[in-house]
């Protein structure tokens, strides 16, 4: 395991039901036939995570993420198969735990760096550090009963983090708090990860997974679902919540070399064809800054549909959604549409975008939202790049027209 910081092997988790209470108690002593019920909340999941790598774990609520963290950290035990670590773990999963509210912040502190191994010399040294980083003034030296959870929640962080770990694993552990906190939570975390540190990171949050992760794991049910890119991944993962569990619709198809588009739906209609055109009506991949388009969608269907939506949205290269738009919130949807109809949808726009290359998946629905139903998803379905040909120098994801004055009184 020279460059593997964490192994995974065949690992599964199952909790036992027993028809008497005193047969738990026959069972530790190695008693067996007992007959008790199985529950396997996960079953055979592996994976590794190189030194210095960056994973998210994706899933529902249910599907097992929390569950594989604590057998990572040790604080519950596999019921088959092997985990291997190397180096300190520092992991954030369910900040104060284990606080006493009659103690203040400060020793609290002391207290969690204490049982994490550490010196009274090495606890110390860091504790300045920690009280600045906790921003809570006075009331570090007040009993956490009196805080609020925002409160202990920066004390909880701040002092899982004084230590620099081989390995941070966060659970969700930073949905809590002021925005302003969140932030400097997440920059303390890729300074980690730019001195090393391995990271395994569970979130619902594209945005934050897209940024720090390399690669990304999806968890359905306590079943290993899938691995790749973090945008490839979540692109599944929004099947799965669509399609109510473990999509048999979706499916990678290949439509160039080194490209592929995740598309999944029941089908009834489907994206025939999808492209910018400009203010003349020419086709065109390259559109400038602030340059009035018409994104075109030609949708056929296969079966009869009471009702037809298009809906399309923007990302970035980094896979953050930058705007979507659907029919059917401006009331444009198709009614009564015959199988084999072909039905044109154009959204015209200006471009105010920033410079970049940028994606666009599209849906082909009967309402606004997809868990009502779904004819298809398809992602990404167009990419295209913006250029700046005739706006000032600006940076930004945002084209903002601008009206500057400057004077002096």
């Amino acid at each position: 395991m020279s460059d593997i910081a964490l192994k995974v092997t065949g690992v599964g988790k199952s909790y036992r039901r027993y028809k008497r209470e005193w047969h738990r108690f026959l069972a530790w002593a190695g008693v067996t036939g007992l007959n008790a019920e199985e529950n396997w909340v996960l079953r055979q999941i592996s994976f590794s995570v190189a030194k210095g790598e960056a994973v998210g774990i994706i899933g529902q609520n249910g599907a097992g993420k929390s569950t594989l963290l604590k057998l990572i950290t040790g604080t519950t035990r596999a019921t088959e198969g092997q985990i291997e670590v190397a180096g300190r773990v520092s992991a954030l999963l369910e900040l104060g735990i284990g606080f006493s509210p009659e103690l203040t912040g400060r020793q609290n502190a002391i207290h969690s760096a204490g049982l994490m191994g550490f010196s009274r010399a090495e606890i110390e040294r860091v504790m300045p550090e920690v009280e600045e980083f906790a921003e809570i003034g006075p009331y570090f030296d007040q009993p956490l009963r009196t805080y609020s959870s925002g409160m202990t929640v920066r004390v909880a962080f701040a002092i899982a983090t004084a230590f620099r770990p081989e390995i941070l694993i966060v659970d969700e552990a930073l949905s809590v708090g002021d925005a302003r906190f969140q932030i400097k939570c997440f920059e303390k975390i890729r300074q980690f990860r730019a001195l090393g540190t391995t990271l395994l990171f569970v979130s619902h949050d594209l945005g934050a997974i897209l940024s720090l992760c390399d690669r990304a794991i999806l968890l359905d049910k306590g079943n290993f679902i899938k691995e790749g890119s973090p945008q490839d991944v979540y692109d599944l993962y929004h099947a799965v919540i669509v399609e109510g569990g473990k999509p048999s619709t979706a499916a990678q198809e290949k439509i160039a070399p080194d490209r592929t588009q995740l598309v999944y739906g029941t089908r009834e209609a489907e994206l025939e064809d999808i492209f910018f055109v400009d203010e003349v009506g020419d086709r065109v991949e390259i559109v400038s800054v602030g340059a009035r388009v018409t994104l075109v969608m030609s949708v056929r269907t296969n079966k009869p549909v009471v009702q037809l939506n298009a809906a399309y949205v923007i990302s970035d290269r980094l896979g953050n959604y930058v705007f979507g738009m659907n029919t059917c919130d401006w009331q444009m949807q198709v009614e009564n549409v015959a199988a084999g109809e072909r039905i044109e949808f154009r959204f015209t726009f200006s471009a105010n975008l920033g410079p970049g290359f940028y994606s666009i998946a599209t849906a082909i629905l009967p309402s606004a939202l997809l868990t009502e139903g779904n004819y298809e998803w398809r992602g990404p379905a167009l990419l295209f790049q913006v250029v700046n040909t005739s706006k000032e120098k600006f940076i930004g994801c945002s084209w903002l027209e601008q009206e500057i004055s400057v004077g002096r009184n």
